[in-house]
């Protein structure tokens, strides 16, 4: 089994903050330009499974990140969240807080985190989802 890329101390070389229990590093996405991620230091699967220390960690490198981003790129918004396990499009089983500066002359610029999961291609025909379209919820 290969090391998790997020765990400390691999992800120490990376690092663009250090905090006690979580570090900030650098997004690789090339198109996504400024953005970060901010992880627990500690191998933790989920957002989910966080401690309250990694919280309020995680809270003070947001703070930072941002006053960062906001310096070096001067986004006209932001987009911030989580992806929690595959189907929820996570593809490192570390969590990780997506950081990312949004820019109005982006093409997708207005387009939120939720906006491919609004779309009526997106929904589902089982479930308690579709029963709630029909009023059955």
């Amino acid at each position: 089994m290969k090391p998790c890329p997020f765990c400390w101390p691999l992800v120490k070389r990376e690092a663009i903050a250090v905090g006690e229990h979580c570090v900030t590093v650098p997004s690789v996405d090339p198109i996504l330009a400024g953005s970060c991620m901010i992880v627990p230091k500690a191998h933790r699967e989920t957002v989910f499974d966080l401690t309250e220390e990694e919280w309020a960690d995680t809270y003070r490198l947001l703070a930072e990140a941002k006053a960062r981003i906001d310096r070096e790129w001067s986004p006209d918004g932001y987009n911030v969240g989580w992806n929690c396990m595959p189907v929820g499009g996570q593809t490192v089983p570390h969590a990780h807080l997506h950081v990312i500066p949004r820019f109005r002359d982006e093409p997708l610029a207005g387009k939120g985190i939720r906006h491919h999961l609004k779309q009526p291609s997106n929904r589902r025909t089982a479930g308690p989802a579709a029963k709630s379209d029909a009023g059955e919820r």
